[in-house]
This record gives structure tokens, C-alpha cells and sequence, in this order.
């Protein structure tokens, strides 16, 4: 007879989580891609900005397949938000290396990203999911608009007036990653009071 955690490591192995483990390993090859020719907008950045592209878009395509087979697991849950961390805080700091985006700007989105992230597997220790907020898919969606455009020199293609539309989304990823951290923080003090409250 099958035991429980057996049972547990069979349904880790699924498609979706199978994707988000792609992900994880195509971060390295976009990193060095990006890094590797100090920021010319030669083939080398395209494939980096393509890599970025594919890989975030299957963010969206593992969830949906998870929700949509009844493949949703705690593995997934943990390794879910750490592929996009991963993506899109690495890609971050590359621009910053690269001298392509002011360091301050990755730190407050890095800060606010891991800070939210180690709250929710620590709720979730405790049994809690945290969903993610309309804000937070707002704030994603944003980003990867934002990282794709700064990473893909379209410039090159149509312009420098593309530069403005950059800054737009980068400026407004900003502003959404500030404001639905804020949320996240408020929820963050309304859980820990129903937990003194619980254990009371």
C-alpha cells in the first residue's frame, strides 16, 4: 500500500510544477545572456529579452493548468513564487549592473517581493494561503510589461521616443509594488491578531 508521503511525492511530479522547475532553470541562461555582452543591444540581449518573455508568460500557463486539473500542490505553492522572484528580481538587478536602471528602484521592488514572499510560506507553515490580491496580479502583469520593454532594445527599432514608454510602466510597476505591498502588510497585521486571538 501506497503511504501518504509517497503518495505526496507522486503528485509533486505534475506538468505544471514540471514548468515552473523550467523556469527556474532558464534564469541562470537569461542572466548570463543579458550579462554576458555588458548590455549591447546585439543578439545576445534579444535572446535574453526572449528568454524573460517565454519564461514569465508561464507563469500564467502553470497556474492555469494547476487550477484547471486539480494539480495544485504545496510544492508548487513554494516553487511558484520563487521562479518569479527569481526572474524578475534577478533581471532587475542585471539592468542596475548594467548601469540601465537606478539601484534604488531594485531595491525597493526586491525588498518589498521577498519581504511578501517569506510571509506568505510562513502562513502557510500555519495552514494559512495567502491569495494573491488584485492589487498583486496588478503589480505583476506591470512588471513584466515593464522588465520585458527595459530588456528588449526596441529602441533600436523604432526609436528613442520607446524610452518614455518604458519608464512609464517601470514608474508605475513602482507605484503598484509600493501599494499593494502596503495591502499585504495590512492584511499581514489583521492575520497575526486572529492568530494571538486563536491561541488565546
Amino acid at each position: 500500500m501506497t503511504s501518504p508521503a509517497a503518495s505526496a511525492r507522486s503528485a509533486n511530479w505534475n506538468l505544471p510544477n514540471a514548468i515552473t522547475v523550467v523556469r527556474i532553470v532558464m534564469a541562470p541562461v537569461f542572466f548570463w545572456l543579458l550579462l554576458a555582452d555588458a548590455g549591447a543591444d546585439g543578439p545576445m540581449r534579444w535572446w535574453a529579452a526572449a528568454i524573460f518573455v517565454v519564461a514569465i508568460s508561464t507563469d500564467w500557463v502553470d497556474g492555469w493548468l494547476a487550477r484547471r486539473n486539480g494539480l495544485v500542490t504545496d510544492l508548487g505553492k513554494i516553487l511558484d513564487p520563487i521562479a518569479d522572484k527569481l526572474l524578475t528580481s534577478g533581471a532587475l538587478v542585471c539592468l542596475s549592473i548594467l548601469g540601465e536602471l537606478p539601484w534604488w528602484i531594485t531595491i525597493v521592488i526586491i525588498v518589498r517581493e521577498v519581504g511578501i514572499t517569506v510571509w506568505r510560506l510562513v502562513e502557510l507553515r500555519r495552514g494559512t494561503v495567502v491569495p494573491a490580491s488584485s492589487g498583486g496580479k496588478l503589480k505583476t502583469l506591470t512588471q513584466a510589461i515593464a522588465i520585458s520593454l527595459f530588456l528588449t532594445p526596441l529602441g533600436t527599432l523604432v526609436g528613442d521616443w520607446i524610452v518614455w514608454v518604458n519608464w512609464t510602466f517601470m514608474i508605475l510597476a513602482l507605484v503598484l509594488t509600493v501599494w499593494s505591498g502596503l495591502l499585504y502588510v495590512r492584511d499581514a497585521f489583521r492575520l497575526a491578531r486572529e492568530h494571538r486571538a486563536e491561541a488565546r
